[in-house]
């Protein structure tokens, strides 16, 4: 099976070509392949190009614990870098098709590659959370008997986010499988811990839902940049810092989101059939 990988900030994705590779991936394979010690290893599988009648290019992507997706920021990057690499696109303007949305990317002359991800929104019922109607911003939710004010957002896909002065990778560890699976998100939710630093600054530490704590995110970039904003905490223009390294993110009118950053190629090669034969 031919595979590429590729990483954003530590985010790391592995691509695999229907056009080389025919067939279904099982939630199995994809497990195995995602496994840092039994496989390749990775934060997720991006499966593309599909073809499509709604864009240029579709893509589907895929958690390690073998759950799909319905958008990355990171894996689209990192899809429009493997499209370049390809020389399938160029650096005029491109859309792609995801289950959480269409969403368009541009590559630029310095190899930095823009995603315009749609619309943000608090609403609980396409984000979803449970309970009535509403506006998830400054909401409660209680975990180990604590009360704990989150945000919920939605950019296609869902996203708790807790602004805290003082946040952690054993924080995000701690409370972020307890929140990612908590009754009130019915599709389970990433999880981010967001330090206000400045009204251009902020900084996240990620629990990635079907992945775990991730060195970066776009999707998870946006919402908490979103979510900043309308609070009032940041201007539009907004720098996201991460474990991994730092994201652009311009919070434009209604909501509308576009993040900027690096894609690193890491490699190719080609997985053998004998590590679907193992068990871990």
């Amino acid at each position: 099976m031919k595979f590429y990988k590729y990483h954003g900030l530590g985010n790391d994705y592995i691509v695999i070509d229907p056009a080389d590779n025919p067939g279904e991936l099982s939630e199995s394979e994809i497990q195995v392949i995602c496994h840092r010690n039994f496989g390749i290893g990775s934060d997720g599988i991006l499966l593309g190009p599909i073809q499509t009648e709604t864009a240029d290019f579709a893509v589907r992507i895929f958690n390690p614990d073998g759950s799909e997706a319905e958008k990355s920021g990171n894996g689209l990057r990192i899809f429009s870098r493997y499209l370049w690499d390809k020389k399938r696109v160029s650096n005029v303007p491109f859309t792609i098709a995801t289950i959480g949305g269409l969403v368009e990317s541009k590559i630029h002359d310095d190899g930095l590659i823009s995603v315009d991800m749609g619309k943000v929104s608090f609403n609980s019922e396409k984000i979803p959370v449970s309970g009535p109607r509403r506006q998830v911003l400054n909401d409660k939710i209680k975990i180990d008997g604590q009360e704990i004010l989150y945000c919920g957002a939605t950019i296609g896909n869902p996203h708790c986010v807790i602004i805290r002065d003082d946040i952690s990778p054993e924080l995000a560890k701690r409370l972020g499988p307890k929140i990612e699976t908590h009754p009130n998100f019915p599709n389970r939710t990433n999880v981010q811990f967001m330090k206000i630093i400045d009204r251009s600054n902020i900084y996240i530490e990620i629990w990635e839902r079907g992945a775990g704590y991730t060195l970066a995110s776009g999707s998870s970039s946006s919402a908490s940049a979103a979510v900043a904003f309308a609070l009032g905490y940041t201007d539009p223009d907004i720098t996201v810092h991460m474990p991994g390294g730092t994201i652009e993110i311009i919070v434009h009118k209604d909501l509308y989101i576009t993040l900027t950053g690096p894609v690193t190629r890491v490699g190719e090669g080609f997985i053998d059939a004998e590590i679907f034969q193992q068990n871990f």
